[in-house]
C-alpha cells in the first residue's frame, strides 16, 4: 500500500494563504523599513490627475518603484523628471494587488546641486539651439509705461518693494497677477500669469498693461527651480509685452533671465527699469525749454541785427525819386508848348492846301487839261476820240464837284476831324505823362540805388587825381600829386604825401580850375 510523501509527516511550517502572506511581507517591509532614503535616477515618471506622481528609482544595479501622494507633493521646491537624481525618504510597503513592493515617498531632494547643475545646463542648451535666447527677439522696453503688470506672490516683500519703488520715482498703475514662487505647481502658474496678461485686449475692461515685472526674492537653486521650468521660459519667450525678470538676488541667474528682454539683478531695479525718475524728467523739460526761449531770442535779434543792416544800406525814397521828378517837371513844362506848335503847325499845312484848292485855279488847271486832251485827240486815231472825250466828261463832272461850296464842305469837315483829333490828343497826352512819369520814378529808384553820392553820404569820399578820374589803387599816385577829394557836400584839394615818386613824363597836364564831376 502506497502512500503520500507528505501524508506520514507533521506539517511543522504554518500555512498562509495568498493574502495573508501579502499581508505579512508587508508588514515585515514597513516594520524593517519604516524609514529609509535612497539615492537614484528618477524614471518613468507620471503625473497623474489626482495629483499623485509615480517613478522608478534606478541606478546601474537594479530599479524600485516609488509613489508620492498628493499631499506630499506640495512640499516639494523642485518638479522632478526623468534623468534627475534624487534622494527620496520614506517607507517600504507592499503593493498586494501586484505583490510589487515599492517606496512611499514622504520627501524628496535634488542628489546635490551638481545634478540640478547639469540638468540645467542641458536645459539651457536644448532651449538655447531652438532660439529662444537670441539677442534679436528682445524688445526695447517702453520709456513711460501707463500701467505695469506684476507676476509674483502677493504676500511677499517683493511686491512691496516694487511698489515702494515705483511711488518714488514715477507713480503707475499696477496690475498684480498672484502666484505661487515656489513648489512643483510654481511654474504652472507663473507661465499661466505671463499669457493670461498677454491675453488681455487693449482698450478692455482691464487694462493691458505696456511691460511685465516677472518677480521673487532670493532663495536656493531649489528654491528658484520654478523659473528653470521649460514651461515658463517659453511663456516669457513667447510674451508679446516687454518682460523685465527680476528673480533672486544679483548673483542668481535662472533660464528666464536668458528669455526675457531685460533682466534686473533685484525687484527694486526691475521698478527701477520700468520707470524713469519724475524729478529728473521735470528738470530736463525744464532745461530744454529754456534753451529753447534762448534759442529763440537769439534768433530773433540775429534777425533784427540783420534787417537793420540791410535797412542801412537801402537808398532813401526821396533821394531815388529826386532826379525823376525833375526830368518829369521838364517834360511836363514841355509837352503843352509842343502840342500847340504840333497843332499849329498842322493847321499851317491844312491852310496851305486849302489854297491851292480855290475855284479859280482849279477851273484853270481844268481848262488846262482839256485843252491838252484836245490836242491829244486831234494827234490820236478817230478810234480813241470817243474814250478821251468820255474821259474828258468824267473831268468835268469832278471839276463841277470843286465848287466853291463843296470845297468849303470839306475845309469843314477837315477842321472837325483836326478839333476831334486834337480832343482825343489831350487825354492821350496826360495819359503818356502819366505813364512817363511812372517810368521816369521807377528810373529814378534805380538811379538813386546805384548813385555813388550815398555811400559818400554814409562817410566815404571820392579821390580823384589831376584830370578829375577817380584813383583806385595807391600805386596810381606819387608823392607830390595833385589830387581833389570829393565827400558828400563838396570837394577839397589836396596834395599826395609818402608815395612813390612817379616816372618823369615829358608833358604834364595842368590842374583844370574848374574840374568837371563824374556820375560814377
Amino acid at each position: 500500500m502506497s502512500t503520500s510523501p507528505t501524508a506520514g509527516t507533521a506539517p511543522n511550517v504554518p500555512e498562509y494563504s495568498v493574502g495573508e502572506l501579502s499581508t505579512a511581507i508587508k508588514r515585515t517591509l514597513e516594520t524593517s523599513f519604516d524609514h529609509v532614503r535612497v539615492r537614484g535616477e528618477i524614471t518613468e515618471f507620471m503625473a497623474a490627475r489626482s495629483g499623485h506622481l509615480y517613478l522608478c528609482l534606478k541606478d546601474e544595479n537594479a530599479k524600485i518603484k516609488g509613489v508620492m501622494w498628493k499631499g506630499t507633493v506640495g512640499r516639494l521646491s523642485f518638479r522632478p523628471e526623468d534623468g534627475l537624481e534624487v534622494v527620496a525618504t520614506g517607507k517600504l510597503t507592499n503593493y498586494g494587488p501586484r505583490s510589487e513592493y515599492q517606496l512611499v515617498i514622504d520627501s524628496m531632494e535634488p542628489a546635490g546641486a551638481g545634478a540640478l547643475m547639469a540638468l540645467l545646463e542641458e536645459r539651457r542648451r536644448k532651449l538655447a539651439a531652438e532660439g529662444l535666447f537670441d539677442a534679436a527677439r528682445k524688445r526695447p522696453i517702453p520709456f513711460l509705461p501707463s500701467v505695469i503688470g506684476v507676476v509674483t506672490s502677493p504676500t511677499g516683500a517683493v511686491i512691496r518693494d516694487i511698489l515702494h519703488r515705483l511711488a518714488d520715482r514715477f507713480p503707475r498703475h499696477v496690475l498684480l497677477w498672484p502666484v505661487l514662487v515656489q513648489g512643483p505647481d510654481a511654474a504652472a502658474q507663473v507661465a499661466a500669469a505671463i499669457r493670461g496678461f498677454n491675453a488681455l485686449v487693449p482698450g478692455g475692461p482691464v487694462p493691458r498693461p505696456d511691460v511685465l515685472i516677472v518677480a521673487r526674492g532670493g532663495g536656493s537653486l531649489e528654491d528658484l527651480w520654478a523659473f528653470n521650468e521649460e514651461i515658463v521660459v517659453r511663456a516669457a519667450a513667447e510674451s508679446d509685452i516687454p518682460l523685465i525678470s527680476a528673480v533672486g538676488h544679483e548673483t542668481d541667474t535662472t533660464l528666464i533671465d536668458y528669455a526675457s528682454d531685460r533682466r534686473a539683478p533685484t525687484p527694486t531695479a526691475a521698478a527701477e527699469m520700468a520707470v524713469p525718475v519724475r524729478e529728473d524728467l521735470l528738470d530736463r523739460i525744464a532745461g530744454l525749454d529754456q534753451r529753447h526761449r534762448r534759442a529763440a531770442r537769439r534768433l530773433l535779434q540775429e534777425r533784427d541785427t540783420a534787417l537793420a543792416a540791410a535797412a542801412r544800406a537801402l537808398p532813401r525814397p526821396a533821394d531815388m525819386l529826386g532826379l525823376r521828378q525833375q526830368r518829369f517837371d521838364e517834360l511836363s513844362e514841355r509837352l503843352p508848348r509842343a502840342l500847340v506848335a504840333n497843332s499849329q503847325a498842322h493847321r499851317h499845312a491844312l491852310v496851305a492846301a486849302a489854297g491851292g484848292l480855290r475855284p479859280a485855279v482849279l477851273r484853270g488847271r481844268a481848262a488846262d487839261a482839256a485843252r491838252g486832251l484836245q490836242a491829244l485827240g486831234e494827234r490820236l486815231p478817230r478810234g480813241l476820240t470817243a474814250n478821251i472825250q468820255a474821259h474828258g466828261h468824267r473831268l468835268d463832272r469832278a471839276a463841277a464837284g470843286l465848287r466853291p461850296a463843296a470845297v468849303i464842305a470839306r475845309i469843314g469837315d477837315a477842321r472837325r476831324q483836326v478839333a476831334d483829333r486834337a480832343a482825343r490828343l489831350l487825354p492821350a497826352a496826360g495819359r503818356a505823362i502819366e505813364q512817363a512819369e511812372k517810368s521816369l520814378l521807377a528810373a529814378g529808384r534805380v538811379l538813386e540805388s546805384l548813385s555813388y553820392q550815398n555811400v559818400l553820404k554814409r562817410g566815404f569820399a571820392v579821390i580823384r587825381d589831376a584830370n578829375d578820374k577817380p584813383v583806385t589803387s595807391s600805386r596810381a599816385i606819387a608823392s607830390g600829386d595833385p589830387l581833389s577829394i570829393e565827400f558828400a557836400d563838396g570837394r577839397v584839394g589836396a596834395l599826395a604825401v609818402d608815395g612813390k615818386p612817379r616816372p618823369a613824363s615829358p608833358r604834364k597836364r595842368a590842374v583844370p580850375d574848374t574840374p568837371q564831376g563824374d556820375l560814377f
